[in-house]
């Protein structure tokens, strides 16, 4: 509560001195920035290690400054993943050339036991996403969870080899912050597009 001064007061009432009615106000919440320029809502304040396709160990926040469109798939899954691989190839297609520098695509393996930095490499290969903008990671299980809470990603392992999981591809700026999700099989990603376009100008 708010007198006609700048004094506040927590209870409802009116002004002890100048006895006006109190004005309840508004406290509107602020972006925490840390030292490092990292806000509270971003995934670069996750620490964990991960390995990329090439056998590299990297940290999410490695990834800072560029704008990134990620997916949680399985290499071994012969349903949805396909199709999520699809349509990450398909946003691709649609970025221009001179927006594709500052992009990154990134697919976060949620079966770190099978998928080793070698099968993912073998996977970027065949499914032609093995240039320079795409980076596939795989992670201890307990990162893989982590980050599929921050994402609002479902998966569940029903056998070795096959889990079910919710189909979304998220967009995030260059300072690791959720823009835009696409949820969804083949969706129109018209959206997301768009999304991207305004990050990468």
């Amino acid at each position: 509560m708010m007198c006609e001064g700048d004094k506040t007061y927590e209870e409802a009432g009116s002004c002890p001195i100048c006895k006006m009615d109190l004005q309840s106000i508004e406290i509107q919440e602020e972006k925490v920035i840390d030292e490092n320029g990292i806000s509270d809502e971003s995934i670069f304040n996750l620490t964990s290690k991960w390995n990329t396709e090439e056998g590299k160990e990297i940290q999410l926040e490695d990834l800072k400054g560029k704008t990134l469109v990620m997916v949680m798939i399985y290499t071994t899954c012969k349903a949805a993943c396909p199709r999520l691989v699809a349509d990450m190839r398909n946003i691709e297609a649609k970025i221009p050339d001179s927006s594709l520098d500052d992009l990154r695509f990134v697919l976060v393996s949620i079966d770190p036991i099978n998928d080793t930095p070698e099968r993912l490499k073998a996977f970027a290969i065949e499914n032609f996403m093995d240039g320079e903008q795409w980076t596939f990671l795989q992670g201890t299980e307990s990162s893989v969870r982590e980050f599929a809470n921050v994402l609002a990603v479902k998966y569940k392992q029903i056998s070795p080899l096959d889990f079910s999981h919710s189909n979304i591809i998220s967009v995030f700026n260059t300072e690791g912050e959720l823009m835009h999700q696409q949820e969804g099989l083949g969706v129109d990603n018209k959206e997301t597009i768009e999304t991207i376009l305004q990050l990468t100008q």
